[in-house]
């Protein structure tokens, strides 16, 4: 996509059921630098493939994660639990936003572990953002896209 007219826009979720606002222009720009920042940060000397996470929680604040590998390839984090960790870290108990940003000719989605621990803290319409630092934001989904017919907590509640 080179061209800004090509690049997915950030609106409000229509249709029915829809609860959960997209990130304005402003906050994805938030997402986007914090995001980037954590990316840098990243410890993967084994794949070389760095990724940063940034989460939007319910009181409008930014919590950023990195991935951090091990030798113990299962052992690792994902930048998505390191920044949902973050969030409950701080407070937080509700993810309204997640942007991922990673680099390659692939989008950066979250893996299924991660897709699963979002689905924790988010409702199934909440924006799921995916970037990369050259051309931005590329493509977005809700999290019921990425996770249909999820095993969430509500699931977890007895008559």
């Amino acid at each position: 996509m080179s061209d800004d007219t090509a690049r997915p826009t950030i609106d409000s979720v229509t249709g029915p059921g829809a609860t959960t606002p997209w990130p304005d222009g402003a906050q994805v720009q938030v997402l986007l630098q914090a995001a980037a920042a954590a990316r840098l940060r990243a410890h993967a000397p084994y794949s070389r493939f760095l990724v940063g996470a940034a989460l939007l929680d319910e009181q409008g604040r930014v919590h950023a994660g990195c991935n951090v590998e091990n030798a113990a390839y299962p052992q690792g984090v994902c930048a998505e639990a390191g920044a949902i960790s973050a969030m409950v870290l701080a407070g937080g108990s509700q993810i309204r936003a997640v942007l991922v940003l990673g680099a390659g000719t692939h989008l950066p989605t979250p893996c299924g572990g991660c897709r699963q621990k979002i689905r924790e803290f988010a409702a199934p319409d909440t924006p799921i953002l995916l970037a990369d630092a050259q051309q931005g934001l590329r493509a977005r989904f809700t999290l019921e896209q990425l996770l249909p017919h999820s095993f969430g907590p509500d699931h977890l509640v007895t008559p």
